[in-house]
């Protein structure tokens, strides 16, 4: 059913009228032309549409418009936008990426991850990133960046 969906996008208001069961990612990409969430299987198991929905990292490829009605939502163009978030820097610092797909919804799980547990162990930086695919192998420097970030204290800010 079309119906006019209202949320919080990256700290501003945003409505968009379209069918309250299509998938967010289409939403982000298509309609609101904000390209850095990628999708990569469709299915939810990659990792390369993950946005942070009320301070969680969902799936934006299995995620329903209707699903965001009234909430926030963080794409990775609303994270640092005056300067870059401290998860970012780190992800720079210890090149955790290499052609770089899969950065964004990295950046977006581990941004969530230190929201939720600002200090969280090497186990549970794992644990929490196991479902973000890289099929460069950058995972340890993915791990690097990610300890580094939650030691600057303000990685969930």
């Amino acid at each position: 059913m079309e119906r006019t969906i209202s949320f919080r996008l990256n700290g501003k208001p945003a409505s968009v009228k379209t069918d309250d069961g299509r998938m967010l990612l289409w939403v982000l990409r298509s309609d609101l032309g904000l390209t850095g969430t990628k999708f990569g299987c469709g299915e939810s198991v990659c990792g390369a549409c993950t946005v942070v929905v009320g301070n969680q990292a969902v799936r934006s490829c299995s995620t329903p418009l209707k699903d965001v009605a009234g909430k926030e939502v963080l794409t990775i163009e609303g994270l640092g936008q005056t300067r870059l978030h401290a998860v970012q820097q780190a992800f720079l610092d210890h090149d955790a990426f290499q052609c770089g797909f899969c950065t964004p919804g990295m950046i977006m799980n581990a941004y969530a991850l230190l929201k939720k547990t600002p200090r969280p162990t090497r186990a549970q930086i794992v644990q929490a990133m196991d479902g973000n695919l890289c099929r460069c192998g950058a995972h340890v420097r993915i791990l690097a960046a990610i300890e580094e970030a939650a030691g600057a204290g303000k990685a969930g800010a």
